[in-house]
């Protein structure tokens, strides 16, 4: 009874341990939560957006989601994806999405179709926490394919800077 007491405690700690790391830089979770961030392409179709913004979540054990201030324009659905640490401070993620095509006229839609599927997007972003933990730099990579698979456009890169989003 008394190592069972001693192996429920050593648990306890390590789990605390664990929990009070997150969000310090050099932790491997210390990505988790919610950021808000500015993002701008410096090619293809986004580059001419330059007012865009992406919300992510990065949660325990690696998976993540992503949406942006345009989702609604075309509509699509929001981003899923994987992340790891490289590093104390850098990390990588690689996230998917659906993109849609716009109904051929504006009948399309009276007759209750609309925005089709058209393919997905792949994004791989390289990520590097600053000293606080609490913002963040780094790069994406978007390739676009359409439903056979088939690349769309030459990949696009922007740069990202990104906040965690707290209560305030």
């Amino acid at each position: 009874m008394h190592v069972r007491i001693r192996l429920l405690i050593a648990a306890l700690v390590t789990l605390t341990a664990a929990a009070c790391d997150r969000g310090q830089p050099g932790a491997p979770d210390a990505l988790v939560g919610a950021w808000r961030g500015d993002v701008q392409f410096a090619s293809g179709a986004l580059a001419a957006i330059g007012d865009l913004e992406f919300m992510y979540v990065f949660n325990v054990g690696g998976t993540m989601t992503e949406s942006s201030n345009y989702d609604g324009a075309p509509p699509v659905p929001p981003a899923y994806g994987v992340w790891r640490r490289l590093e104390p401070s850098r990390f990588e993620a690689t996230y998917l999405y659906y993109w849609t095509v716009p109904p051929a006229s504006v009948d399309e839609i009276t007759k209750g179709n609309g925005w089709t599927p058209g393919g997905h997007g792949v994004l791989s972003q390289e990520i590097t926490l600053s000293p606080d933990g609490d913002s963040f730099e780094s790069t994406i990579r978007l390739q676009l394919f359409d439903k056979s698979g088939s690349l769309v456009e030459p990949e696009s890169v922007a740069t990202a800077r990104a906040s965690r989003i707290g209560i305030r």
